[in-house]
């Protein structure tokens, strides 16, 4: 019944008096990222980590060094390891179910990290029990255990054939969403731009499917590591153009594929026109008045002499 991989966690799971062994394997995982490892740039050796004193500048071995909690400056309490072990919660290995709540009922903001909740074949039965109990009456469930050396509260809910549980951030952990937006202003948001961000967003709809959506940043690492080996250099990308308030309505209609109306360029060519005949009027009149002021002028001053 086990999934690729060895198990994070083994225990059980409860509610009211059932009871069923499980496993927890890790849903997500970062082995297929590529890694970089730190290497000395003169040499092209890598370079090791080394613990060192803060005042001495001494190499501190593995075996002194201990957990130490900063009172002030350079002024800490000093937990030893058998200490630190000794304040982790005792745990039975059972993630005990608290309620059952509506699957949306968390926001999400609280998720930590989904792991695949899978059965013993000696609990199958319990096991299914619990999913399809679960399922028929669409809720999810909220249990709590020590998971890695800390208590952990878990949303469960059920996944395909199975379960996934998901730990949950404490509510200390979370920061608030209102000192996050508190600069945000408000702005109110309508008439044709509302309209047409709703026509956008409607076209748009669609469905998640992963396989869909590659890593960028996976693959650009991957191309300049190509071309690095080739001797060849990437070219910069451009910044993309950010829209200003006063380009939103054309961007919108852009995107909504509306084409700007060409009445109003037509109206703007024969002002043009118009200013143009204007001008070239105005023109003509000047250059006939400096040519009459040229032919009146020797005979003007005939007359004065």
């Amino acid at each position: 019944m086990a999934v690729a991989g060895r198990a994070q966690w083994k225990g059980y799971i409860r509610f009211g008096e059932v009871t069923a062994p499980v496993a927890l394997y890790t849903a997500t995982s970062t082995s297929e990222r590529i890694s970089f490892h730190t290497v000395n740039r003169e040499t092209g050796n890598r370079v090791r980590r080394e613990f060192v004193d803060s005042a001495t500048g001494k190499p501190v071995e593995k075996e002194d060094q201990v957990k130490g909690y900063e009172l002030d400056n350079d002024r800490y309490v000093v937990l030893e390891p058998e200490e630190v072990a000794a304040a982790v919660p005792e745990s039975d290995k059972t993630l005990r179910v608290q309620a059952f709540i509506a699957c949306d009922d968390i926001d999400k903001v609280f998720f930590d990290r989904p792991y695949y909740l899978t059965p013993d074949k000696m609990g199958i039965d319990a096991y299914a029990l619990l999913r399809e109990g679960m399922r028929k009456k669409k809720v999810a469930a909220i249990a709590q255990t020590v998971l890695f050396r800390r208590m952990r509260t878990v949303l469960v809910r059920t996944h395909d054939k199975g379960l996934i549980a998901t730990t949950l951030n404490f509510d200390y952990e979370v920061r608030s969403a209102k000192e996050a937006f508190k600069e945000i202003p408000e702005i109110k948001i309508k008439g044709e731009m509302l309209d047409l961000a709703k026509h956008i967003i409607g076209t748009k709809k669609g469905t998640f499917s992963a396989d869909e959506f590659d890593d960028r940043y996976e693959a650009a690492l991957a191309e300049l590591v190509k071309a690095k080996l080739e001797g060849k250099t990437l070219p910069k990308r451009a910044p993309p153009k950010v829209s200003k308030a006063s380009d939103l309505l054309e961007a919108l209609r852009e995107s909504a594929g509306i084409k700007a109306s060409a009445e109003p360029k037509r109206r703007a060519s024969k002002a043009s026109a118009a200013k143009g005949r204007s001008k070239a009027t105005r023109s003509a009149a000047a250059k006939a008045k400096t040519k009459t002021a040229a032919k009146s002028a020797p005979a003007q001053r005939r007359r004065a002499s």
